[in-house]
This record gives structure tokens, C-alpha cells and sequence, in this order.
């Protein structure tokens, strides 16, 4: 019997090995967010017709306009999908600081639009812009570098990622926009506990977070405000007792419900929608979930719901499946990100929270939302490729 002589670059060949493969995108999510946008774009075209037609327009303006922003979204999505996400890193300041400046643009100069009294939109000429949904994209870049090697809050070299964040969700507050406050801070906090952050500390500053808004509730509506705006209350009084305000505050939530009920089981129709003819505000933007319980019924919002679910059980498994922390964060991040505007927008339209300002990524007209939730999902369908196979090759070489 011959031996070989031992030489360790021949073993090494034969050794277990574990490589990174590259596969196709996450077709689930793709389908998903296909049936998303569509879902929208004809929920838009049914609820703006009426009011286009009223106001001399086409009657598809609202809907054109939303097409045009979700062509720049699907090239942005294009982009991301083929752009390496572990290259983010180096344009997370670039990205934060362009938000930033727009977000000061509209706090203190003239392009900044002010709506229903709140100072949200930035005029770029053709249309108006929203940096706060643009601040999504920069926190979970933000966060995900910082938390990336490990869950440690209070060292001195990721106060560079925690100053901006401080300063968007302190200018978003001024404008006042405090639904877009909710979402980023928790957005960070679900990043930081996804990184290893201790369960109990998250479990005891939520309780203590709840408790203080408990009691900032109570003595507001006793007469007593430090921290909730006159504004905020009324939100709160209405959405305890809508009937009360059925012409003034609560008329919004009231048509809304009134949508609901008239939908019943089967829906009256696509276009057959009577709600949106004079009676429910804002029928295209914050409350399009009303539109599609009344024209396609309870089914319709299953199908809203569970399209949504699917895309975060599948953003959720695409993060666990990541091999480093960073894709992971940004997996986590971004499916949270949506997964949660999603759940505000859907309970505000169902009164089961109080009025908010965020519309249904996808499907709500805005292209400042669309165009951020497609960016998004492109980089999460990029961390869907990335995969880890072992190949395991056994031999008969013996060796001495």
C-alpha cells in the first residue's frame, strides 16, 4: 500500500468548506409588493375620479401621477437589487445629510408646504416631496451600522449614527408629525434588540414609556397638558367617543366605519363606492383602506392584511437567513419598518388606534412613500441572495 506524503494545501481541497452562493431575489416578496402596487394604483385611480371630475381634471390624474413616481421606484428598486448591501455602509452619512438638509429646508424656508396644518412637504418645482418618509431609509442605515458589530449603546464612536436620528426625529416633531416620531424610534429599538440589546431592559422602558403616556393622557383630558398638544388631545377625546364629534372631529372616522359596514362580507363593487363621492375625506391618501373594505368588503381587507403579513414573514426570514449582522439589521429594519405603517394606517382606518397621518405603504397616494417603500424593498430582495451552502467532500486519499 503507497502512501502520500502529507501536504496541506492537497488536504485543504478536500476539506469541509462553507462558501457564499448567490441566488435569485425572494420571488414571494416581489409577488407581494406586485400585487401591493397594483392593489393601489386602482384603489387611487376609484377613490381621486370623483374629486378629479369635480375639480375639471382627469379623472386618472391622481393615478397617472402616482405611475410616474413608481417608475422612479422601480428603478431605484432595480438599483438595490443588483447594488451590494454590505457597500451601504459607505453612503449612510451621505444619505442621512441629504435628509437632513431637506428637513431643515422645509422647518425654515419658504419651499416648506404646510397641509392641514402641519409643515410636511418640501417643493422641488413639479410636485411636493415628504423628507420624513425619506427618514425611514436613513434610520435603518443609521441604526444597522451602528448596532452592526455589536448591541453596546453607550460608546463614544456611535453617537456619530445616534446624533442624526436625534436631529430628524426632532424636526419631524416640529413640523408636527408625531405618528412619523413613533415609527422611527421604534424602528431603532427593534434594530437595537435585534442586534443582541437586552430583552428585560426593552421589556421595563416600555413599560415605563406606556405608563408615562398613560398618565400624560389622563391629565390631559383632566385639564392638565405638558406634553400633548391641544390638537393631540382632541385626537384622543374623539377616537374615545366618535359620536360625540360625528360633524366636527369624528366625522373622518365615522364616514370611515360607515365605509366599513356598507362593504359588508363581499364589497359593492370596484368604482361603486358612494363614500367617496363627498363624504370621506382624504378617501385617496390616509384612509384608502376604508375605499377598499367598501368596494371589494371584508374580503378585500383580508387580502390587504395578508399580502402585508406574507411580506413580513418573509422580510423576517430573509434576515435569518443573512450571514452577517449587518444584512441582517437592514432585513429587520426595513420589513419592521413597513410591517408597522402598515398597522397604524390599517387601525386608524378601523378606529382601533387614534387619528395618524401616515398613509398605507404601496397603496396610499403619495410618491414620497412609494418610492422609499420600493427602495427599500430592493435592498431587502439584494440581502435575499445572499445565502450560505456548505460542501462537504469526502475522499479516500490517505495520508501519512
Amino acid at each position: 500500500m503507497s502512501y502520500q506524503k502529507y501536504n496541506p494545501k492537497r488536504e485543504s481541497q478536500y476539506a469541509p468548506k462553507q462558501s457564499i452562493i448567490l441566488t435569485p431575489p425572494d420571488k414571494t416578496v416581489m409577488v407581494v409588493v406586485a400585487f401591493l402596487v397594483t392593489i393601489g394604483i386602482i384603489s387611487i385611480f376609484s377613490a381621486s375620479a370623483p374629486k378629479c371630475m369635480e375639480l375639471g381634471q382627469n379623472p386618472a390624474h391622481y393615478a397617472l401621477f402616482q405611475l410616474f413616481f413608481l417608475v422612479i421606484g422601480l428603478i431605484g428598486m432595480k438599483f438595490f437589487i443588483s447594488y451590494d448591501y454590505k457597500n451601504l455602509i459607505l453612503w449612510t452619512m451621505p444619505i442621512t445629510i441629504v435628509v437632513v438638509v431637506a428637513l431643515l429646508l422645509v422647518a425654515f424656508t419658504p419651499l416648506g408646504v404646510t397641509v392641514n396644518e402641519s409643515r410636511r412637504w418640501l417643493n422641488v418645482g413639479f410636485t411636493n416631496l415628504q423628507p420624513s418618509e425619506f427618514a425611514k431609509f436613513a434610520v435603518v442605515l443609521l441604526m444597522s451600522s451602528a448596532f452592526c458589530r455589536n448591541s453596546k449603546i453607550f460608546e463614544s464612536a456611535k453617537w456619530v449614527y445616534f446624533i442624526p436620528v436625534l436631529v430628524m426625529v426632532a424636526l419631524i416633531y416640529k413640523q408636527p408629525n408625531l405618528s412619523m416620531v413613533i415609527l422611527l424610534g421604534m424602528t431603532s429599538l427593534i434594530i437595537w434588540l435585534s442586534s443582541g440589546g437586552p430583552l428585560k431592559l426593552v421589556i421595563t422602558l416600555g413599560a415605563a414609556g406606556f405608563a408615562f403616556a398613560v398618565t400624560m393622557v389622563t391629565t390631559a383630558l383632566n385639564g392638565l397638558s405638558f406634553f400633548i398638544k391641544p390638537y393631540q388631545l382632541t385626537r384622543i377625546t374623539t377616537w374615545l367617543n366618535p359620536e360625540q364629534y360625528a360633524l366636527t372631529s369624528g366625522y373622518q372616522i365615522i364616514q370611515a366605519l360607515t365605509a366599513f359596514a356598507t362593504g359588508n362580507f363581499w364589497g359593492v363593487g370596484f368604482g361603486n363606492s358612494k363614500q367617496k363621492l363627498y363624504w370621506l375625506p382624504e378617501s385617496h391618501t390616509d384612509f384608502i383602506f376604508a375605499v377598499i373594505g367598501e368596494e371589494l368588503g371584508w374580503l378585500g381587507c383580508i387580502l390587504v392584511i395578508g399580502l402585508f403579513w406574507t411580506l413580513i414573514h418573509r422580510g423576517l426570514i430573509i434576515a435569518s437567513r443573512c450571514p452577517d449582522m449587518y444584512g441582517k439589521l437592514l432585513a429587520v429594519g426595513i420589513t419592521f419598518s413597513i410591517g408597522f405603517q402598515a398597522f397604524l394606517n390599517i387601525s386608524v382606518a378601523t378606529s382601533f388606534l387614534p387619528a395618524t397621518g401616515v398613509p398605507l405603504p404601496f397603496i396610499s397616494y403619495g410618491g414620497s412613500s412609494l418610492m422609499v417603500s420600493l427602495w427599500m424593498i430592493g435592498v431587502l430582495l439584494n440581502i435575499s441572495k445572499k445565502r450560505v451552502k456548505k460542501i462537504r467532500v469526502k475522499s479516500n486519499v490517505r495520508f501519512l
